[in-house]
């Protein structure tokens, strides 16, 4: 359960820091640093009274040598400290986790439309950014507060609503742990585990959020045109917040997110989608269809995933003929692509454009995309909203509404998008998670076509400029005898050791081959006598996961470059270090007994 809390938090540290939330930094930022009315930090002074009145007695007045009895002057009061960035930040963690895990159970239960709890985050936006610039509203919407028994916890209780609010139209990248999350309190499926996923992960979250927050409380306190302004600033941070509910409501937040690359994917994959990870998060999913979990995400060439599961437990259907389903079995013959989705994902929205042009290029060569869309949050079960986002996006393919993740769980699917390469026979032969790659999933598509007809004419290829950020790199490759990517030799022998012998021809680029005695496992491959391993790589480094106790010689295009001690448990070792991207032969000679898990190159 440790890892599986370390797991949620660095998923949640990843997500707080990605594109998709940019559009709340700046309400988080000034909501940290717009106190209450009367909240400038400026010194106030508290008479007798009504020191008594919040319950400490006044004190006794003193003789005076004249005889006259006054009372002394009141010290002055330190200004209470300004806790609304801890509110904000708390409101939207809680208000996330609780209605992520519980939302579809409480919303199904009351018989609430799908889409009331973002309905009540646009309007608490509003009236928070109401209450900023009238005072008047900001007083209301504190009473329910002012009676905690909390000193000064009514002048925060504004800036918690609005993290309550925030954090019902708080909608981040998806990963495999989000997913795990949403999936589980999509179906009602709440254990321990779960819990501790969604705390780890909203925590994660949290630290970020919070930091932007006190960094906006410091620049307020810090710059004195901030404080001078503080009614300016009030108004300001109430007008954005108000802006921001319209740009959420109409959808116009999305168009700046698309523009901006997921700069994080990389990392997200490597921590949420690692071999740790995975292990973890496998456990909340069933055993059915377990060869698609076998099966490697996003490799060079075709293979064999076992037969496609049906698309089943829909909701309903569109852009079909009379908005009938579709059965993949009358679909035998033809080539087809599915493509789990949600309309309101931005890393979804930016996939859409090549979706299209394959539909437009190869729909006439045999060439079928379903789109199945498996919500992630509530307000994406309602028909009329996946409607009218599909037809924002230009989406004309048939479209399942996965309402109940019945087919997201049939394809053991962890990722927004993920896309299903199925062949003419009904067997998945490729599946790519997230975003990128698409030449790649392109040419496979073609061969897929040719394959199923092989006298097809098929168009030029798209052509469409890529934003994948590896597109000059060779991708991270495992030693694992199932998800091992563009390995070329003598044929592996599974978990027991083998001898191999490197081809005759020079290593194409992406390639690696083994040479001397290997066993080759599913988590890694052990060295054993002579043991060599070749790789043709693009990058500026090249890195590998090693553990055991040996040495490791690196050779590159022929030549010793350097040796590495190893020691231990799993570590990333550096093997290659150039200033800039280069092609080169990598040869590794490691002495008996060490495991190479991994290969990463930058």
């Amino acid at each position: 359960m440790l890892t599986l809390a370390l797991i949620g938090l660095l998923g949640g540290l990843i997500t707080a820091v990605s594109p998709c939330i940019l559009p709340v930094l700046p309400v988080v930022f000034l909501a940290g640093g717009t106190g209450g009315e009367h909240d400038g930090g400026a010194t106030t002074h508290t008479s007798p009274a009504a020191t008594a009145k919040a319950g400490t007695p006044p004190r006794s007045p003193e003789p005076s040598g004249g005889g006259v009895m006054t009372a002394p002057a009141a010290p002055p009061a330190r200004a209470p400290r300004n806790r609304r960035p801890y509110a904000v930040v708390a409101g939207l963690v809680v208000s996330f986790a609780f209605f992520t895990l519980l939302g579809v159970t409480i919303i199904s239960a009351l018989g609430l439309p799908q889409d009331i709890l973002r309905y009540i985050g646009l309007g608490l936006l509003v009236l928070i950014g109401l209450g900023l610039i009238l005072p008047p509203v900001e007083r209301m919407l504190e009473k329910p507060f002012a009676r905690i028994p909390q000193r000064q916890v009514n002048k925060e209780g504004s800036a918690f609503a609005l993290g309550l609010g925030l954090g019902l139209l708080y909608v981040p990248c998806a990963g495999p742990v989000l997913a795990a999350i949403t999936v589980a309190g999509a179906r009602g499926e709440i254990s321990a585990d779960i819990v501790v996923l969604t705390l780890s992960f909203a925590l994660g979250t949290a630290v970020p959020l919070l930091v932007f927050a006190l960094a906006g409380r410091r620049v307020a306190e810090r710059v004195a045109a901030f404080r001078k302004r503080a009614r300016a600033l009030r108004i300001v941070a109430g007008s954005l917040m108000i802006v921001l509910a319209l740009g959420l409501a109409f959808d116009v937040t999305s168009a700046i997110q698309r523009s901006l690359p997921d700069y994080t994917s990389g990392v997200q994959k490597k921590i949420e989608d690692s071999d740790a990870a995975r292990q973890q998060l496998s456990g909340l999913y069933d055993d059915s269809n377990k060869d698609l979990s076998r099966c490697e995400d996003g490799a060079d060439e075709l293979r064999s995933c076992g037969q496609a599961p049906p698309i089943e437990g829909i909701d309903s259907w569109f852009n079909t003929p009379g908005n009938g389903p579709v059965d993949l079995k009358s679909l035998r013959g033809k080539v087809v692509l599915v493509d789990f989705w949600t309309y309101s994902c931005i890393n979804c929205q930016r996939a859409v454009p090549h979706l299209k042009d394959w539909d437009r290029a190869y729909r006439d060569a045999g060439l079928r995309i379903i789109g199945v869309h498996s919500p992630e949050f509530a307000f994406e079960k309602k028909r009329d909203n996946v409607v009218a986002g599909a037809r924002k996006l230009g989406v004309t393919w048939p479209v399942a509404l996965d309402n109940d993740l019945a087919t997201w769980n049939n394809y053991r699917n962890r990722f927004w998008p993920a896309k299903y390469l199925i062949d003419a026979d009904g067997t998945v032969r490729h599946l790519k998670f997230g975003e990128g790659q698409y030449d790649r999933t392109e040419q496979l598509i073609r061969d897929l076509l040719r394959q199923a007809n092989p006298t097809v004419a098929l168009p030029a290829p798209t052509g469409r400029a890529m934003d994948d950020l590896t597109a000059d790199r060779t991708p991270e490759t495992y030693l694992s005898n199932l998800r091992i990517r563009g390995y070329v030799g003598t044929p592996l022998v599974n978990d027991e050791p083998a001898a191999y012998r490197f081809p005759k021809n020079p290593l194409p680029l992406g390639k690696l081959s083994l040479d001397g005695t290997w066993t080759a496992g599913y988590e890694h491959f052990t060295a054993g006598p002579d043991a060599r391993l070749a790789f043709t790589y693009r990058a500026k480094n090249a890195n590998l996961v090693l553990a055991g106790t040996g040495r490791v010689t690196v050779l590159v295009d022929g030549r010793p470059t350097r040796t590495i001690d190893v020691s231990g448990a799993p570590t990333l070792h550096r093997l290659t270090d150039d200033g800039a991207p280069r092609t080169a032969r990598l040869e590794l000679r490691l002495t008996p007994g060490l495991q190479a898990y991994a290969f990463t190159f930058g």
